[in-house]
């Protein structure tokens, strides 16, 4: 027989399961509507993965990787975070896929895809050992941190590091135009 705390008698708790008053156990936090939504959409959208392993077998461009996991699985097309390089027809479109592609090509990789962009391609963190390729590229002058509304993006330091050192893109005095601009007024290269 189960022993009570001294001053609680059985018949002040019911049997778990029954009553309002039982115990919570295995249910969630009473929670908002919105908030059950966002727990549901992280639970069922692959958003925010464990990270994973891979190989990369090739780069598409300043800021693609096509990687093959580790774990049984078709190769992802991994599409940097965080970065905007030039498009392959811009200028240092070529340098800055160069320049990924020396860095990473048959290389080990980590990555951790955070989510999905409106085209439905994997937007990810990746590490080559413990530097962070994001990070790298901007740093580099191969990429812009990536500008959303008014931020200057996730790498805004590296940014700012490679335009005072004068590195890659930002070594041009005429730096050639953002890829969300250049995009805007040319449309995709093709």
């Amino acid at each position: 027989r189960r022993a009570w705390p001294p001053g609680m008698d059985v018949s002040d708790h019911p049997p778990c399961g029954r009553g309002a008053a039982g115990p919570r156990v295995g249910r969630l936090p009473n929670l908002t509507p919105v908030a059950m939504v966002m727990v549901l959409a992280l639970a069922f959208t692959g958003t925010a993965s464990r990270a994973e392993t891979g190989l990369v077998l090739r780069v598409i461009d300043g800021d693609t990787l096509v990687v093959r996991p580790t774990e049984p699985g078709q190769p992802r097309h991994l599409r940097l975070d965080g970065i905007d390089a030039p498009e392959i027809c811009q200028a240092h479109g070529a340098a800055a896929r160069d320049a990924l592609r020396r860095r990473t090509r048959g290389q080990t990789v980590d990555y951790r895809v955070l989510r999905r962009d409106e085209y439905g391609r994997a937007i990810a963190r990746v590490w080559l050992g413990d530097e962070d390729l994001g990070a790298w590229m901007v740093s580099e002058g191969h990429a812009w941190s990536y500008r959303f509304r008014q931020g200057q993006g996730p790498y805004r330091r590296q940014e700012q590091g490679a335009r005072t050192a004068r590195r890659g893109l930002f070594a041009d005095p005429e730096t050639p135009e953002p890829p969300h601009e250049f995009r805007r007024r040319h449309g995709p290269c093709g």
